[in-house]
C-alpha cells in the first residue's frame, strides 16, 4: 500500500529537505515523487494545480495538499510530533519556538540564501558569482551568528533546553553553507558550532543528507549522458 503522505520535489532543493527532515523526525512514512527542474516538471498543468507558484516542495497528506516548505512543517509536527512545536509545553515555551522560526525566515535565511546562490548555484549554472554580493551577506550572516551565539550560550538549542522546529528549520541552509568556503562563520563560534554538530548528527539528518547526495549522484550521472549524447 503506497504511503498516505506524498512530498513532491528535487531533494537537492533545502526547501524539500525541510519538509522531508521534519516527517523523518516524526517516524512518518512517506514518499518522494522525484520531479526535474531542468525537465520544468514544475511547470507542468498538474503540478501547477496543486502550487501555482511552480516551486517545491508540495506535500499530499490524504486530502490535503500544501506548499511553502515552512507551512508543510508545522503542519508535519502539528499532527505527527507536535512536542516540536512547544518545547516543555508551556505557552512560554511554544512561544519561544515562534520566535525563532521568525528569526531563521527573517533574519538567518536571506544572507545565508544569497551566499548560496553565489557560492553554489552561479557556478553549477556557468556562471561566475559575484563576490560583492557574497562579501555583503557574509557580514551580515556573521552579526545574525553573533546573535545566535549569545543565545546558544544560556540555553541548550534556541527555543530553550528541548529540540524544537526552531533548530530544525535551519538544518538544510546550514548543511550546504558550510560546503562553502565560509563554514569558518559557523566554526569559530563554540555554542554555534556545538549546535550544529548535534544537529547535523541526528538520525533524520543523517537520513535526509543521504537522500540528498544520492540525488545529486544521479543528477551528475544524467549531465554526464547528457553532455555525451
Amino acid at each position: 500500500m503506497a504511503p498516505a503522505v506524498k512530498v513532491y520535489g528535487w531533494a537537492m532543493s533545502p526547501f524539500v529537505a525541510r519538509a522531508l527532515l521534519c516527517l523523518e523526525e516524526a517516524g512518518v512514512e512517506y514518499e518522494l515523487v522525484a520531479m526535474n527542474p531542468e525537465a520544468g516538471d514544475h511547470l507542468r498543468p498538474d503540478f501547477l494545480a496543486k502550487n501555482p507558484f511552480a516551486q517545491v516542495p508540495v506535500l499530499e497528506d490524504g486530502d490535503l495538499t500544501l506548499f511553502e516548505s515552512r507551512a508543510i512543517a508545522r503542519h508535519v509536527l502539528r499532527k505527527y510530533k507536535p512536542e516540536l512545536l512547544i518545547g516543555d509545553g508551556s505557552p512560554e515555551a511554544a512561544a519561544m519556538v515562534d520566535v525563532w522560526l521568525e528569526v531563521e525566515a527573517q533574519q538567518h535565511h536571506a544572507p545565508t540564501d544569497a551566499i548560496l546562490l553565489q557560492c553554489i548555484v552561479v557556478p553549477l549554472r556557468g556562471g561566475v558569482r559575484d563576490q560583492a554580493v557574497v562579501d555583503e551577506n557574509v557580514a551580515k550572516l556573521r552579526k545574525v551568528l553573533a546573535v545566535y551565539e549569545a543565545r546558544l550560550s544560556a540555553s541548550r538549542y534556541l527555543a530553550g533546553e528541548s529540540l524544537t522546529l526552531a533548530d530544525l528549520s535551519h538544518f538544510p541552509m546550514i548543511h550546504y553553507f558550510m560546503e562553502t568556503e565560509y563554514a569558518a562563520l559557523v566554526e569559530e563560534l563554540p555554542h554555534v558550532k556545538a549546535w550544529w554538530e548535534e544537529l547535523k548528527a541526528r538520525p533524520a539528518a543523517r537520513r535526509v543528507t543521504e537522500i540528498g547526495v544520492q540525488a545529486a549522484e544521479r543528477w551528475t550521472q544524467e549531465k554526464g549522458r547528457t553532455a555525451v549524447n
